[in-house]
């Protein structure tokens, strides 16, 4: 049967001068918008804008039709995700009752490319109603949609990639990039932080990368541990209920002073006495993390360190273990 591979292998590629030429007219999209982020006249409309986002008491409703609803959809989620409350309103839903969406704490930010998109009407009048804050995105900047708005950023007419000058491409890309500009802006402006990207972030692999140490830990009694003056003995009945495969050493103020692992007991049982102090045995000086630190990071330690458990000390005082397999099983690796 002849396989997919061996049939391309016959085909003379025809479309990379395409794909080429596409990527050129989108980036040259992308300079010209990098231009009018010059403009004195658009700096100011673009601080205005992030400013009105970033103070409002409520969220900010993003709208637009067709591609530029699509758009929309992807900036909200993104605003979402970066700490700015914001959901996307159809505009045609918005016609058929869902204009109760929008409260006058809220902010609209309105994507059309000509300005001219009809179905933005009655959210453009209900804005002018309550009082709600109307920003605007569009190439048109004297089109009916910039008239409207109290907040303008007027993007530059660029060419679509599309060969016929139509399919939104080059358009969609400029949006798509004045909406991260935003989302960006916001962060800065908001503080948001990595601790607070992963309270939204919890699942899949992002959400791994940011898990600290303290998340997965084993703490009290979890954590294995015996007095310095212990036996070898005591030692191995502690490591073999903890299943950690080592303990801690602690002394009386429960600060950590030592590990003894089983690679430990096995070159210990050989040659001394099980009733023998721990204290003679155990490795001094033991590489610690504090519960503050990322699980990456925690990883990273144990295979520079050739350990596969390691303790966590907070100010000095045991509180934590963790084993290389609890951070392998969060999908880190």
């Amino acid at each position: 049967m002849r396989t997919l591979n061996t049939h391309l292998k016959a085909v003379t590629p025809r479309y990379t001068e395409s794909a080429l030429k596409t990527i050129e007219t989108e980036i040259q999209g992308l300079e010209q918008l990098k231009g009018v982020f010059q403009e004195a006249s658009f700096r100011l409309s673009l601080d205005s804008a992030i400013e009105a986002m970033a103070r409002t008491k409520g969220r900010v409703i993003v709208s637009g039709m067709g591609k530029s609803g699509h758009v929309g959809r992807k900036i909200a989620a993104t605003l979402r995700s970066t700490g700015t409350p914001a959901l996307f309103l159809h505009p045609g839903e918005a016609s058929h009752g869902d204009l109760g969406v929008i409260t006058e704490s809220d902010v609209v930010f309105a994507i059309t490319w000509s300005g001219e998109t009809s179905e933005l009407n009655d959210i453009f009048h209900y804005c002018h109603r309550f009082g709600v804050t109307l920003i605007v995105a569009t190439a048109w900047p004297d089109s009916t949609a910039a008239k409207a708005s109290n907040i303008c950023l007027a993007l530059p007419l660029v060419r679509e990639a599309c060969p016929n000058d139509l399919a939104p491409t080059s358009s969609t890309t400029l949006q798509l990039v004045l909406g991260d500009v935003l989302a960006v802006a916001l962060i800065e402006a908001r503080g948001f932080t990595s601790s607070d990207f992963r309270v939204f972030h919890p699942g899949g692999r992002l959400g791994a990368q940011l898990l600290t140490v303290e998340q997965i830990m084993g703490t009290d009694s979890a954590i294995p541990k015996v007095r310095r003056e212990a036996s070898l003995s005591s030692a191995t009945i502690e490591m073999s209920r903890k299943r950690y495969g080592a303990t801690a050493v602690v002394d009386q103020g429960d600060r950590l002073v030592g590990v003894f692992t089983d690679g430990d007991l096995r070159r210990c049982i050989a040659v001394h006495d099980l009733q023998d102090s721990i204290g003679l045995h155990m490795s001094a000086n033991p590489v610690t993390v504090p519960p503050g630190s990322l699980c990456a990071d925690a990883l990273r330690i144990m295979n520079e360190n050739a350990v596969s458990v390691i303790f966590v000390e907070d100010d000095g005082r045991l509180v934590g273990v963790v084993h290389m397999h609890d951070i392998v099983r969060t999908g880190i690796v």
